[in-house]
Protein backbone atom coordinates (compact mmCIF):
# COMPACT_ATOMS: atom_id res chain seq x y z
CA UNK A 1 0.00 0.00 0.00
CA UNK A 2 3.17 2.26 0.85
CA UNK A 3 4.54 2.19 -2.46
CA UNK A 4 1.18 2.15 -4.24
CA UNK A 5 0.68 5.69 -2.51
CA UNK A 6 4.49 6.31 -2.90
CA UNK A 7 4.17 5.68 -6.45
CA UNK A 8 0.56 7.99 -7.41
CA UNK A 9 2.29 10.73 -5.31
CA UNK A 10 5.52 10.59 -7.66
CA UNK A 11 3.88 10.16 -10.67
CA UNK A 12 1.42 13.48 -10.33
CA UNK A 13 4.34 15.53 -8.76
CA UNK A 14 6.59 15.42 -11.94
CA UNK A 15 3.15 16.02 -14.11
CA UNK A 16 2.72 19.17 -12.03
CA UNK A 17 6.52 19.97 -12.26
CA UNK A 18 6.75 19.39 -15.85
CA UNK A 19 3.56 21.43 -16.62
CA UNK A 20 4.83 24.03 -14.72
CA UNK A 21 8.25 24.46 -15.89
CA UNK A 22 6.39 24.48 -19.53
CA UNK A 23 6.84 28.49 -19.67
CA UNK A 24 10.44 28.08 -19.46
CA UNK A 25 10.65 24.94 -22.00
CA UNK A 26 12.52 25.39 -25.61
CA UNK A 27 9.94 24.86 -27.63
CA UNK A 28 12.41 24.94 -30.84
CA UNK A 29 15.59 22.62 -30.83
CA UNK A 30 17.19 25.18 -32.64
CA UNK A 31 17.36 27.30 -28.89
CA UNK A 32 19.32 24.08 -27.74
CA UNK A 33 21.16 23.91 -30.81
CA UNK A 34 22.84 27.05 -30.11
CA UNK A 35 25.02 25.50 -26.94
CA UNK A 36 26.59 23.59 -29.52
CA UNK A 37 28.23 26.25 -31.65
CA UNK A 38 32.24 26.42 -31.30
CA UNK A 39 34.41 29.33 -32.13
CA UNK A 40 34.18 30.43 -35.38
CA UNK A 41 31.02 28.26 -36.12
CA UNK A 42 28.92 30.21 -38.75
CA UNK A 43 25.27 29.30 -38.92
CA UNK A 44 24.36 27.88 -42.82
CA UNK A 45 22.93 29.90 -45.71
CA UNK A 46 19.85 29.08 -47.37
CA UNK A 47 21.33 30.74 -50.31
CA UNK A 48 24.85 29.04 -49.79
CA UNK A 49 26.11 27.10 -52.88
CA UNK A 50 26.48 23.59 -51.23
CA UNK A 51 29.77 21.90 -50.73
CA UNK A 52 28.89 18.20 -51.36
CA UNK A 53 32.16 17.24 -49.68
CA UNK A 54 31.88 19.13 -46.58
CA UNK A 55 28.17 17.63 -45.65
CA UNK A 56 29.68 14.36 -46.38
CA UNK A 57 32.36 14.80 -43.97
CA UNK A 58 29.61 16.19 -41.24
CA UNK A 59 27.48 13.58 -42.16
CA UNK A 60 29.74 10.51 -41.89
CA UNK A 61 30.79 11.89 -38.40
CA UNK A 62 27.59 12.69 -36.78
CA UNK A 63 26.65 9.05 -37.97
CA UNK A 64 29.05 7.65 -36.67
CA UNK A 65 29.02 9.28 -33.03
CA UNK A 66 25.82 8.98 -32.58
CA UNK A 67 25.79 4.98 -34.09
CA UNK A 68 28.06 4.33 -31.88
CA UNK A 69 25.80 6.16 -28.73
CA UNK A 70 23.29 3.66 -29.31
CA UNK A 71 20.64 5.71 -31.30
CA UNK A 72 18.71 3.67 -33.31
CA UNK A 73 18.91 3.73 -37.41
CA UNK A 74 15.54 5.73 -37.83
CA UNK A 75 16.67 8.62 -35.30
CA UNK A 76 20.03 8.85 -37.37
CA UNK A 77 18.48 8.48 -40.80
CA UNK A 78 16.50 11.38 -39.84
CA UNK A 79 19.49 13.55 -38.58
CA UNK A 80 21.18 12.51 -41.18
CA UNK A 81 18.70 13.77 -44.37
CA UNK A 82 18.27 16.86 -41.89
CA UNK A 83 21.73 17.84 -42.18
CA UNK A 84 21.61 17.51 -45.88
CA UNK A 85 18.29 19.41 -46.30
CA UNK A 86 20.37 22.11 -44.28
CA UNK A 87 23.08 22.49 -46.42
CA UNK A 88 21.19 22.45 -49.76
CA UNK A 89 21.84 18.55 -50.35
CA UNK A 90 18.52 17.46 -50.34
CA UNK A 91 18.66 14.11 -52.50
CA UNK A 92 21.10 13.07 -50.03
CA UNK A 93 20.68 9.46 -48.64
CA UNK A 94 22.09 7.04 -45.42
CA UNK A 95 22.55 3.44 -44.98
CA UNK A 96 23.03 3.15 -41.41
CA UNK A 97 23.59 -0.57 -39.80
CA UNK A 98 25.06 -1.25 -35.88
CA UNK A 99 28.44 -0.39 -36.42
CA UNK A 100 29.17 1.55 -40.13
CA UNK A 101 27.17 3.28 -42.23
CA UNK A 102 26.90 4.35 -45.91
CA UNK A 103 26.48 8.34 -46.96
CA UNK A 104 25.72 9.53 -50.58
CA UNK A 105 25.71 13.49 -50.68
CA UNK A 106 23.40 14.21 -53.65
CA UNK A 107 22.72 17.53 -54.96
CA UNK A 108 23.38 20.66 -57.48
CA UNK A 109 25.10 18.43 -59.62
CA UNK A 110 27.51 17.08 -57.17
CA UNK A 111 27.81 13.85 -55.60
CA UNK A 112 30.10 12.57 -52.99
CA UNK A 113 30.02 8.63 -51.39
CA UNK A 114 31.29 7.80 -48.25
CA UNK A 115 31.64 4.73 -45.73
CA UNK A 116 32.56 4.95 -41.93
CA UNK A 117 32.92 3.00 -39.05
CA UNK A 118 31.21 3.94 -35.71
CA UNK A 119 34.12 3.32 -33.79
CA UNK A 120 34.28 0.74 -30.27
CA UNK A 121 33.77 1.73 -26.72
CA UNK A 122 30.88 2.87 -24.91
CA UNK A 123 30.54 7.25 -24.78
CA UNK A 124 29.97 8.53 -21.19
CA UNK A 125 26.72 10.33 -20.85
CA UNK A 126 28.36 13.62 -20.67
CA UNK A 127 29.69 13.12 -24.31
CA UNK A 128 25.76 11.72 -25.19
CA UNK A 129 24.55 14.96 -24.03
CA UNK A 130 27.23 17.20 -26.65
CA UNK A 131 26.56 14.47 -29.23
CA UNK A 132 22.74 15.16 -29.07
CA UNK A 133 23.31 19.23 -29.21
CA UNK A 134 25.55 18.74 -32.01
CA UNK A 135 22.87 17.08 -33.92
CA UNK A 136 20.48 19.74 -33.11
CA UNK A 137 23.02 22.51 -34.24
CA UNK A 138 23.69 20.53 -37.29
CA UNK A 139 20.15 19.38 -38.81
CA UNK A 140 19.29 22.71 -38.02
CA UNK A 141 22.07 25.03 -39.79
CA UNK A 142 23.28 26.92 -36.61
CA UNK A 143 26.82 25.29 -36.77
CA UNK A 144 28.13 24.90 -40.88
CA UNK A 145 29.37 21.35 -41.57
CA UNK A 146 33.13 22.12 -40.38
CA UNK A 147 32.32 22.77 -37.11
CA UNK A 148 30.54 19.91 -37.10
CA UNK A 149 33.44 17.53 -37.47
CA UNK A 150 35.35 19.99 -35.71
CA UNK A 151 32.52 19.42 -32.97
CA UNK A 152 32.32 15.71 -32.75
CA UNK A 153 36.70 15.49 -32.65
CA UNK A 154 36.26 17.70 -29.68
CA UNK A 155 33.49 15.13 -27.73
CA UNK A 156 36.14 12.28 -28.74
CA UNK A 157 38.60 13.76 -27.02
CA UNK A 158 35.82 14.51 -23.73
CA UNK A 159 37.65 13.00 -20.55
CA UNK A 160 35.30 11.88 -17.42
CA UNK A 161 33.79 14.47 -15.42
CA UNK A 162 35.30 12.61 -12.36
CA UNK A 163 38.42 10.24 -11.60
CA UNK A 164 38.80 6.95 -11.89
CA UNK A 165 38.36 6.02 -7.92
CA UNK A 166 34.99 8.19 -7.74
CA UNK A 167 33.93 6.17 -10.95
CA UNK A 168 34.50 2.67 -9.13
CA UNK A 169 32.80 3.89 -5.97
CA UNK A 170 29.94 5.37 -7.82
CA UNK A 171 29.39 1.87 -9.53
CA UNK A 172 29.67 0.19 -6.08
CA UNK A 173 26.36 2.66 -5.15
CA UNK A 174 24.34 1.56 -8.31
CA UNK A 175 24.90 -1.90 -7.57
CA UNK A 176 23.98 -1.70 -3.91
CA UNK A 177 20.90 0.38 -4.52
CA UNK A 178 19.79 -2.37 -7.31
CA UNK A 179 20.45 -4.83 -5.08
CA UNK A 180 17.77 -3.67 -2.78
CA UNK A 181 15.59 -3.28 -5.70
CA UNK A 182 15.92 -7.12 -6.67
CA UNK A 183 14.91 -7.69 -2.76
CA UNK A 184 18.12 -8.14 -1.43
CA UNK A 185 18.66 -8.51 2.47
CA UNK A 186 21.21 -6.50 3.96
CA UNK A 187 24.20 -9.09 3.56
CA UNK A 188 23.22 -9.34 0.00
CA UNK A 189 23.78 -5.49 -0.29
CA UNK A 190 26.91 -5.38 1.17
CA UNK A 191 27.71 -8.42 -1.06
CA UNK A 192 26.52 -6.30 -4.14
CA UNK A 193 28.62 -2.99 -2.73
CA UNK A 194 31.70 -5.31 -2.25
CA UNK A 195 31.19 -7.12 -5.73
CA UNK A 196 30.14 -3.81 -7.35
CA UNK A 197 33.72 -2.98 -6.48
CA UNK A 198 35.30 -5.18 -8.17
CA UNK A 199 32.97 -5.19 -11.12
CA UNK A 200 33.75 -1.32 -11.39
CA UNK A 201 37.52 -1.58 -11.35
CA UNK A 202 37.40 -4.46 -14.02
CA UNK A 203 34.88 -2.07 -16.33
CA UNK A 204 37.55 0.82 -16.37
CA UNK A 205 39.88 -1.34 -16.42
CA UNK A 206 38.39 -2.73 -19.91
CA UNK A 207 38.32 0.93 -21.24
CA UNK A 208 41.87 0.70 -22.05
CA UNK A 209 41.52 -2.88 -23.34
CA UNK A 210 41.43 -3.67 -27.16
CA UNK A 211 38.16 -4.35 -27.75
CA UNK A 212 38.52 -8.01 -29.06
CA UNK A 213 39.12 -8.83 -25.56
CA UNK A 214 36.14 -7.70 -24.64
CA UNK A 215 34.33 -10.85 -24.19
CA UNK A 216 36.89 -12.61 -22.05
CA UNK A 217 36.37 -9.40 -19.48
CA UNK A 218 32.58 -10.15 -19.54
CA UNK A 219 33.07 -13.78 -18.61
CA UNK A 220 35.42 -13.13 -15.55
CA UNK A 221 33.09 -10.48 -14.16
CA UNK A 222 30.46 -12.76 -14.57
CA UNK A 223 32.62 -15.59 -13.38
CA UNK A 224 34.27 -13.85 -10.21
CA UNK A 225 30.74 -12.39 -9.33
CA UNK A 226 28.96 -15.41 -9.44
CA UNK A 227 31.64 -18.02 -7.73
CA UNK A 228 31.18 -15.30 -4.73
CA UNK A 229 27.82 -15.41 -4.26
CA UNK A 230 27.72 -19.52 -4.76
CA UNK A 231 30.28 -19.67 -2.58
CA UNK A 232 28.60 -17.95 0.51
CA UNK A 233 25.50 -19.45 -0.47
CA UNK A 234 27.06 -22.60 0.74
CA UNK A 235 27.98 -21.13 4.12
CA UNK A 236 24.14 -20.59 4.57
CA UNK A 237 24.08 -16.66 4.36
CA UNK A 238 20.40 -17.28 2.76
CA UNK A 239 18.56 -16.54 -0.99
CA UNK A 240 18.60 -12.81 0.47
CA UNK A 241 21.84 -12.25 -1.24
CA UNK A 242 20.83 -14.29 -5.00
CA UNK A 243 20.47 -10.32 -6.01
CA UNK A 244 24.36 -9.51 -5.58
CA UNK A 245 24.58 -11.89 -8.60
CA UNK A 246 22.42 -9.48 -11.08
CA UNK A 247 23.27 -6.25 -9.54
CA UNK A 248 27.11 -6.03 -10.13
CA UNK A 249 26.50 -7.29 -13.70
CA UNK A 250 23.97 -4.21 -14.56
CA UNK A 251 25.83 -2.08 -16.86
CA UNK A 252 26.66 -5.37 -18.44
CA UNK A 253 23.34 -6.72 -19.54
CA UNK A 254 22.10 -5.68 -23.02
CA UNK A 255 18.86 -4.63 -22.46
CA UNK A 256 18.72 -1.37 -24.26
CA UNK A 257 20.49 -3.01 -26.87
CA UNK A 258 18.08 -5.79 -27.18
CA UNK A 259 14.98 -3.20 -26.91
CA UNK A 260 16.24 -1.45 -29.65
CA UNK A 261 17.16 -4.19 -31.78
CA UNK A 262 13.32 -5.30 -30.98
CA UNK A 263 12.05 -1.58 -31.82
CA UNK A 264 14.62 -1.83 -35.20
CA UNK A 265 12.91 -5.30 -36.23
CA UNK A 266 9.14 -3.98 -35.83
CA UNK A 267 9.82 -0.90 -37.92
CA UNK A 268 11.39 -2.75 -40.71
CA UNK A 269 15.32 -2.14 -40.23
CA UNK A 270 15.94 -5.91 -40.43
CA UNK A 271 19.83 -5.82 -41.15
CA UNK A 272 20.58 -3.30 -38.10
CA UNK A 273 17.59 -5.63 -35.57
CA UNK A 274 19.40 -8.48 -36.65
CA UNK A 275 22.81 -7.00 -35.74
CA UNK A 276 21.83 -5.87 -32.47
CA UNK A 277 19.85 -9.13 -31.61
CA UNK A 278 22.86 -10.99 -32.02
CA UNK A 279 25.01 -9.16 -30.12
CA UNK A 280 22.58 -9.09 -27.24
CA UNK A 281 21.96 -12.61 -27.31
CA UNK A 282 25.74 -12.90 -27.67
CA UNK A 283 26.14 -11.23 -24.56
CA UNK A 284 23.90 -12.63 -22.67
CA UNK A 285 25.66 -16.22 -23.51
CA UNK A 286 29.23 -14.84 -22.40
CA UNK A 287 27.18 -13.61 -19.42
CA UNK A 288 25.99 -16.92 -18.72
CA UNK A 289 28.92 -18.78 -19.41
CA UNK A 290 30.26 -17.25 -16.73
CA UNK A 291 27.86 -17.74 -14.28
CA UNK A 292 27.40 -21.35 -15.35
CA UNK A 293 31.00 -21.75 -14.58
CA UNK A 294 31.22 -20.89 -11.41
CA UNK A 295 28.34 -22.89 -10.33
CA UNK A 296 29.72 -25.90 -12.02
CA UNK A 297 33.01 -25.58 -9.85
CA UNK A 298 30.94 -24.68 -6.54
CA UNK A 299 28.36 -27.24 -7.18
CA UNK A 300 25.44 -25.18 -6.24
CA UNK A 301 21.64 -25.97 -6.82
CA UNK A 302 19.53 -24.62 -9.08
CA UNK A 303 18.92 -20.89 -8.20
CA UNK A 304 15.03 -19.57 -8.42
CA UNK A 305 14.65 -16.02 -9.12
CA UNK A 306 10.65 -15.85 -9.48
CA UNK A 307 10.10 -14.40 -5.57
CA UNK A 308 11.45 -11.42 -4.67
CA UNK A 309 10.93 -10.47 -0.93
CA UNK A 310 10.75 -6.76 0.32
CA UNK A 311 12.73 -7.41 3.61
CA UNK A 312 14.29 -3.83 3.91
CA UNK A 313 11.05 -2.27 4.18
CA UNK A 314 8.83 -0.78 1.24
CA UNK A 315 10.77 2.49 1.81
CA UNK A 316 14.02 1.13 0.78
CA UNK A 317 13.26 0.97 -2.78
CA UNK A 318 12.47 4.68 -3.23
CA UNK A 319 15.68 5.13 -1.47
CA UNK A 320 17.67 2.60 -3.36
CA UNK A 321 16.06 5.16 -6.60
CA UNK A 322 17.90 8.30 -5.49
CA UNK A 323 20.84 6.39 -4.83
CA UNK A 324 20.73 4.46 -8.07
CA UNK A 325 20.47 7.70 -10.03
CA UNK A 326 23.54 9.25 -8.03
CA UNK A 327 25.97 6.24 -8.91
CA UNK A 328 24.65 6.41 -12.72
CA UNK A 329 25.51 10.21 -12.51
CA UNK A 330 29.02 9.29 -11.64
CA UNK A 331 30.23 6.42 -12.90
CA UNK A 332 29.27 7.53 -16.54
CA UNK A 333 30.48 10.52 -16.10
CA UNK A 334 26.82 12.76 -16.49
CA UNK A 335 26.87 16.50 -16.24
CA UNK A 336 25.94 17.87 -12.98
CA UNK A 337 23.08 19.44 -14.35
CA UNK A 338 21.51 16.11 -15.10
CA UNK A 339 21.34 14.65 -11.96
CA UNK A 340 17.85 16.40 -10.87
CA UNK A 341 16.05 15.07 -13.90
CA UNK A 342 17.54 11.82 -14.04
CA UNK A 343 16.31 11.48 -10.96
CA UNK A 344 12.75 12.59 -12.06
CA UNK A 345 12.43 10.14 -15.14
CA UNK A 346 14.11 7.36 -12.71
CA UNK A 347 11.46 8.08 -9.80
CA UNK A 348 8.80 8.35 -12.94
CA UNK A 349 10.06 4.66 -14.15
CA UNK A 350 9.67 2.81 -11.04
CA UNK A 351 6.43 4.51 -10.39
CA UNK A 352 5.09 3.49 -13.50
CA UNK A 353 6.46 -0.21 -13.09
CA UNK A 354 4.94 -0.37 -9.41
CA UNK A 355 1.25 1.27 -10.53
CA UNK A 356 1.71 -1.10 -13.89
CA UNK A 357 2.51 -4.47 -11.62
CA UNK A 358 0.03 -3.81 -9.95
CA UNK A 359 -2.42 -3.22 -12.57
CA UNK A 360 -1.67 -5.66 -15.41
CA UNK A 361 1.18 -7.94 -14.00
CA UNK A 362 5.31 -7.91 -14.96
CA UNK A 363 5.21 -8.23 -18.34
CA UNK A 364 3.18 -5.33 -19.36
CA UNK A 365 4.60 -3.08 -16.54
CA UNK A 366 7.38 -3.20 -19.02
CA UNK A 367 5.30 -1.43 -21.46
CA UNK A 368 3.48 1.14 -19.21
CA UNK A 369 6.97 1.81 -18.28
CA UNK A 370 8.67 2.48 -21.22
CA UNK A 371 5.39 4.11 -22.42
CA UNK A 372 5.13 6.94 -19.88
CA UNK A 373 9.43 7.53 -19.95
CA UNK A 374 9.58 8.16 -23.41
CA UNK A 375 7.86 11.68 -23.72
CA UNK A 376 8.95 12.10 -19.94
CA UNK A 377 12.67 12.26 -21.33
CA UNK A 378 11.83 14.59 -23.96
CA UNK A 379 10.03 16.96 -22.05
CA UNK A 380 12.91 17.46 -19.41
CA UNK A 381 15.34 17.65 -22.89
CA UNK A 382 13.27 20.96 -23.47
CA UNK A 383 14.14 22.42 -20.38
CA UNK A 384 16.74 25.06 -20.32
CA UNK A 385 18.84 22.91 -18.36
CA UNK A 386 17.62 19.31 -19.27
CA UNK A 387 19.81 16.87 -20.88
CA UNK A 388 19.72 14.92 -23.71
CA UNK A 389 16.57 12.22 -23.95
CA UNK A 390 19.21 9.09 -23.98
CA UNK A 391 20.75 10.21 -20.68
CA UNK A 392 17.96 10.07 -19.06
CA UNK A 393 16.60 7.14 -20.71
CA UNK A 394 19.82 4.67 -20.38
CA UNK A 395 19.48 4.70 -16.66
CA UNK A 396 15.50 4.37 -16.65
CA UNK A 397 16.80 1.03 -18.79
CA UNK A 398 19.16 -0.37 -15.92
CA UNK A 399 16.73 0.56 -13.65
CA UNK A 400 13.88 -1.64 -15.42
CA UNK A 401 16.73 -4.05 -16.05
CA UNK A 402 14.99 -5.76 -18.58
CA UNK A 403 18.03 -8.21 -19.62
CA UNK A 404 17.57 -9.97 -15.76
CA UNK A 405 15.42 -13.00 -16.80
CA UNK A 406 17.09 -12.95 -20.16
CA UNK A 407 20.28 -13.82 -18.35
CA UNK A 408 18.49 -16.40 -15.66
CA UNK A 409 17.36 -18.28 -19.12
CA UNK A 410 20.25 -18.37 -20.92
CA UNK A 411 22.57 -19.31 -17.55
CA UNK A 412 19.49 -22.13 -17.15
CA UNK A 413 20.28 -23.11 -21.15
CA UNK A 414 23.74 -23.89 -20.26
CA UNK A 415 23.13 -25.25 -17.57
CA UNK A 416 21.03 -27.97 -18.96
CA UNK A 417 17.85 -26.92 -17.04
CA UNK A 418 14.58 -27.95 -19.57
CA UNK A 419 12.30 -25.18 -17.73
CA UNK A 420 14.68 -22.49 -19.36
CA UNK A 421 12.56 -21.98 -22.02
CA UNK A 422 10.25 -20.50 -19.76
CA UNK A 423 12.65 -17.52 -19.09
CA UNK A 424 13.58 -16.83 -22.26
CA UNK A 425 10.01 -16.47 -23.21
CA UNK A 426 9.40 -13.97 -20.56
CA UNK A 427 12.56 -12.17 -21.68
CA UNK A 428 11.53 -11.65 -25.26
CA UNK A 429 8.02 -10.49 -24.36
CA UNK A 430 9.53 -7.74 -22.03
CA UNK A 431 11.39 -6.41 -25.11
CA UNK A 432 8.55 -6.72 -27.41
CA UNK A 433 6.82 -5.15 -24.53
CA UNK A 434 9.45 -2.38 -23.87
CA UNK A 435 10.24 -1.78 -27.11
CA UNK A 436 6.29 -1.60 -28.53
CA UNK A 437 6.08 1.13 -25.35
CA UNK A 438 9.17 2.96 -26.77
CA UNK A 439 7.46 3.18 -30.03
CA UNK A 440 4.23 4.28 -28.91
CA UNK A 441 5.47 6.88 -26.71
CA UNK A 442 7.65 8.24 -29.13
CA UNK A 443 4.49 9.50 -30.85
CA UNK A 444 4.91 12.79 -28.89
CA UNK A 445 8.47 12.61 -28.45
CA UNK A 446 9.09 12.65 -32.44
CA UNK A 447 7.07 15.58 -32.78
CA UNK A 448 9.36 17.20 -30.43
CA UNK A 449 12.60 16.27 -32.11
CA UNK A 450 13.83 14.64 -29.39
CA UNK A 451 13.45 10.85 -29.49
CA UNK A 452 15.04 9.08 -26.83
CA UNK A 453 16.72 6.49 -28.85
Amino acid sequence: MISTIAAIVVLVAAAILLIASRGRAERDITVAARAAAVTGAVPVSPDEKPDAAAALAAAESLGAIMTQAGYSVDTIQDVIADVAKVNNLPESEALVFPNALLVSARGGGQQRTGAVSSGSGQLLLSQIDEVQRTADGARTGVIDPHSVVEKIHRIREMKPLYGRVLRVVGYMFLSGALSVLLGATWNGVALSVALGLVAGTALLVSERVPARYGALITVAIAFVVALTVFLLLRTGLGTGILPALLAPLVVLLPGALLTTAVLELTTGQMLSGAGRLAAGAMQLVLLGAGIMTAGAVVGVPDLDFSEQPSPLGEIAPWIAVAVFAVGICVHRSAPPRALPWMLLVLYVAYSAQVLGDLAVGGVLSAFIGALVVTPVTSLVARQPTGPAPMVTFTPAFWLLVPGALGLVGVADVLGGDAAASDSLVTTLATMVAIALGVLAGSALSNRMRRPAL
